[in-house]
């Protein structure tokens, strides 16, 4: 059973999603913001678990067969032409994709396919014979390669694009909330134990008051309010700081804000509330 971690807090719904998936031997689709710990949640089970984690980074050139193997003919020609008796045996040539190591392992290992939503709109439905019979066959060498066991599957999405129905029928499905400011408190707890409650309360209004403003066009996630309050600690940036009214913007905005839309928004607002003064 899987509850939250020294590294990571999970809410009540994210670990029953997390158990009925693994109950089910279904994968587990996991939606949210980007920053909201879905890879790290496939990190920390792991480790929870104590089981190997194999991660695949989907990239937007990335193709389901790679998930599989690759045959290397370039360097199968290139050692013909050497005279190199490794020619003889094409699997010398087949490069094993990480659904292949999950389907190897010895013990049941966490398969990670993160940022699914990345690729193709084909691609997850290229993957759906091989995560139902958890099997594939290689055509070079004329081999079945079977899971011995089925592996715990991850697959994280961030909403970029929809995925195809008969995909989604065969996951378990968990979107992951916001957190809350209390669920916040307990997660910056993890990272900044020792943190001032007084700086982390006026931390805490201030990032909330940023996702909510009108305008924004990306909201800082949880990523980034740790990495921002790491930044105020070190700077020994004072509450005061933060309550200052007089103040033209946010100390340290760059580790919460990513783009040059949001700054400008920022510094507007900054300079009517100097104007209305």
């Amino acid at each position: 059973m899987f509850n939250s971690t020294e590294n990571y807090i999970a809410s009540d719904d994210l670990r029953l999603a997390v158990n009925a998936a693994i109950a089910l031997e279904k994968p587990l689709l996991i939606k949210g913001e980007p920053g909201t710990g879905k890879t790290q949640l496939a990190e920390e089970l792991a480790k929870s678990l104590n089981c190997q984690l194999i991660q695949w980074h989907i990239k937007s050139t990335t193709k389901a067969q790679q998930g599989l193997y690759e045959y290397d003919a370039v360097s199968r020609l290139r050692d013909s032409q050497l005279g190199d008796a490794r020619v003889n045996d094409i699997g010398n040539y087949i490069v094993k994709g990480k659904l292949w190591h999950a389907f190897e392992a010895d013990q049941r290992p966490i398969l990670l396919i993160d940022e699914i939503d990345k690729a193709d709109i084909e691609f997850p439905n290229d993957l759906l014979q091989e995560l139902d019979k958890m099997e594939f066959f290689v055509y070079e060498t004329q081999q079945v390669v079977k899971a011995k066991q089925r592996p715990i599957i991850i697959i994280t999405s961030n909403n970029e694009k929809e995925l195809p129905d008969a995909f989604l029928r065969r996951c378990f499905f968990h979107y992951i909330k916001f957190p809350s400011k209390t669920e916040m408190e307990q997660i910056i707890e993890v990272h900044h134990p020792n943190v001032k409650q007084d700086l982390l309360k006026q931390t805490l209004e201030v990032f909330f008051e940023l996702r909510e403003l009108k305008g924004i066009t990306k909201k800082p996630s949880t990523s980034e309010l740790i990495d921002w309050l790491k930044l105020l600690i070190a700077d020994d940036v004072s509450q005061e700081v933060l309550l200052d009214k007089d103040s033209d913007i946010i100390p340290l905005f760059g580790a919460l804000l990513k783009n040059e839309q949001d700054v400008s928004l920022l510094e507007k607002l900054a300079f009517m509330s100097r104007r209305n003064r």
